[in-house]
C-alpha cells in the first residue's frame, strides 16, 4: 500500500466499526480498514513486542489533546504474526459503507431476531451459519460456542430447523455474550491484547469454548467436542438438546 492509502499526513475524523473490521476515516474522507484476523493487534504506545511490525503510524494529537506532561505524539502499531489480517483502503466513506453492505451481514452487538432469522435459512449447521460474516458480522469460534450454549441450542442443529423460540433466543444470547466480553476485555487464550496492551479475562467466563471432556458447570455432564466446517465445538448434550443421532429435532 502506498503512503497516501495509510492515510499518510491524514486528520483522523472518526472511527467506524462493523462486524470484525475496524475503519479509521479521515477529514478528506479517505478510509483504512483493519482486520485483526486471528491474531493481528492494533496497539497504541509502546510494544512490548518488536516482532512482526507490519505498519506504524506515529499519530500526533491536537494541542487541544495534550495533556501536561503528556507526549506529543504516540505510535499506533499494526502487527499480526499469523498474517490472516490485513489493512483494506477506500478513497471514501460512500465505497465504505457500500463494501461492508455488500460483502457483511447485520452486525452481531446489535442482531435482532428478525435480521437473524432472515439469514439463517436452509440445511447449514447453525454453527456453520454463525461463523459466516455474510450471515452475522461479528461472531468467532469462541463467541459461536457460547452463545449457543446460552440459548441452549444444539451446534449441529441445521438452521431450517430453528423454531422461531430458538432464534429469538439466540440473537439475544449473542448481544449478551459479547457485550460481556467487551466488558472483560476480550478472551486472552494465547497472545490478545487490547490496544493499550492489557490482556483480556473473559476466558475465565468461558462455559462450553475449550473444554471438551470436562463437566457442564450448569448441569454437571461432561461437554462434548467435534468439528463443525472446519473448526474444533464444544457443547453439552443436555443443556443444549437439538438433535439425535438420526437428525431428527429433539423439540425444548
Amino acid at each position: 500500500m502506498t503512503p497516501l492509502e495509510l492515510l499518510d499526513r491524514a486528520t483522523i475524523h472518526s472511527i467506524a466499526r462493523h462486524g470484525k473490521r475496524l475503519a479509521i476515516i479521515a477529514l478528506d474522507g479517505r478510509c483504512l480498514v483493519v482486520q485483526l484476523g486471528m491474531s493481528g493487534q492494533l496497539i497504541a504506545g509502546s510494544d512490548a513486542h518488536g516482532s512482526h511490525q507490519h505498519v506504524t503510524w506515529h499519530v500526533t494529537k491536537s494541542k487541544r489533546g495534550q495533556g501536561l506532561g503528556q507526549p506529543a505524539s504516540i505510535p499506533l502499531i499494526f502487527r499480526d504474526p499469523r498474517r490472516f489480517g490485513g489493512l483494506t483502503a477506500y478513497e471514501s466513506t460512500t465505497s465504505l459503507y457500500e463494501s461492508w453492505s455488500a460483502e457483511l451481514g447485520p452486525d452481531a452487538l446489535t442482531i435482532q431476531a428478525q435480521a437473524l432469522r432472515s439469514a439463517m435459512t436452509g440445511a447449514r449447521a447453525v454453527k456453520v451459519a454463525l461463523l459466516d460474516q455474510t450471515i452475522v458480522a461479528g461472531v468467532g469460534n469462541i463467541y459461536a460456542d457460547e452463545s449457543l450454549h446460552l440459548a441452549g441450542i444444539d451446534p449441529r442443529m441445521r438452521c431450517e430447523q430453528l423454531s422461531p423460540k430458538r432464534v429469538t433466543a439466540l440473537a439475544l444470547a449473542i448481544r449478551t455474550i459479547l457485550n460481556r466480553a467487551i466488558k472483560h476485555g476480550g478472551s486472552t487464550l494465547r497472545d490478545y491484547r487490547s490496544g493499550l496492551g492489557v490482556a483480556g479475562t473473559a476466558q475465565a467466563l468461558h462455559a462450553v469454548y475449550g473444554r471438551a471432556g470436562d463437566p457442564c458447570g450448569s448441569c454437571g455432564e461432561l461437554l462434548h467436542g467435534t468439528r463443525l466446517g472446519g473448526r474444533a465445538t464444544v457443547w453439552c448434550r443436555s443443556c443444549q438438546p437439538g438433535v439425535d443421532s438420526t437428525g431428527a429435532v429433539n423439540r425444548k
